[in-house]
């Protein structure tokens, strides 16, 4: 087990550092810098500022400074907002996301699964037919389109719930909503195929021959088993999450890192883009590596050899 994880680091690492060196050679391909919006700068002014913030120095000076910074934990001042770091952002806006994110994961494995077992179960039924037709409408309407009908819906119309801020739980419900359609959709289906091919086994049944209740086959036996699929696609959820959020947030006007994310895309902030790109591959890998574990919780059958 020591040898697995010590590989897994290493990779881990070594993901890190290709995210990091790919993004960094994006950001500096893209025509211009993060000065070049600001309207009629003096060149000595500019000059001041590509020397204050090593702009001006060769790109692999530039590079290797980088790397030195993330190994001290210091992801660099942001050239847009004056006096802030990204770790700034970072601290400011990841509770909100994460809450977000959280809510939205737990939503979409909760109702996902009950949603997947009961259409396997009742298949052919009208609640199988029924939760067909809204996963497969999740899983190809956008979550931004989601975002605007829920608006216009529950917002505008109904008045019920917000549509910009979290001054209450109320800001997170609709959201919430938004974010987890796609993958609330993808665990039904998900979930509903591999339910039919476990409850098809020997072993589902001869648990049916000696006696044993339903509720127990299903729950017990059948849901264990049918389950590993989803938790394979808890890491790449994550991603998907994150990745989702940064649009649904800026929908919303939640104060999330994905505001600062767009905001540092439009106004070319080099450092800000790299910093939350960095912090987002983090959680992703840490996602991934707990997602290998969990395999051999869930299934006493898959081992990690040394």
């Amino acid at each position: 087990m020591k040898k697995y994880l010590l590989t897994r680091i290493v990779l881990m690492a070594l993901t890190l550092w290709m995210v990091i060196t790919i993004t960094f050679v994006l950001m500096y391909a893209v025509p211009g810098g993060p000065f070049t919006k600001q309207k009629k700068i003096p060149p000595a002014i500019m000059e001041a500022l590509n020397e204050k913030y090593h702009l001006d120095d060769p790109l692999h000076v530039q590079y290797i400074d980088y790397l030195k910074g993330v190994v001290k934990f210091d992801l660099g001042p942001s050239f847009k907002h004056k006096g802030q770091d990204v770790k700034d952002f970072i601290k400011n806006g990841f509770p909100v996301s994460a809450k977000l994110g959280l809510i939205s994961i737990s939503f979409s494995i909760i109702f996902g699964v009950c949603g997947g077992v009961i259409a396997a179960i009742k298949q052919g039924g009208w609640q199988d037919f029924s939760l067909l037709i809204m996963a497969t409408l999740g899983v190809c309407i956008p979550g931004f389109v989601i975002a605007t009908l829920l608006i216009y819906v529950f917002g505008l119309k109904l008045g019920w719930l917000p549509v910009y801020g979290i001054q209450s739980w109320k800001g997170f419900v609709l959201p919430v909503m938004a974010l987890s359609g796609y993958t609330l959709s993808f665990i039904t289906r998900l979930v509903r195929s591999s339910m039919l091919e476990v409850l098809q086994q020997e072993y589902i049944m001869t648990a049916r021959a000696y006696g044993m209740s339903e509720i127990v086959v299903i729950f017990k036996h059948a849901l264990r088993n049918a389950i590993i699929p989803v938790v394979s696609f808890v890491g790449p959820m994550i991603s998907i999450v994150l990745a989702g959020s940064f649009v649904i947030e800026r929908i919303f006007a939640l104060p999330g890192m994905g505001r600062y994310f767009v905001e540092s895309i439009t106004n070319r902030d080099y450092t800000t883009i790299m910093g939350i790109t960095i912090f987002d591959t983090v959680l992703l890998v840490l996602a991934v590596l707990l997602v290998d574990i969990l395999y051999g919780w869930i299934d006493p059958r898959i081992k990690v050899h040394d």
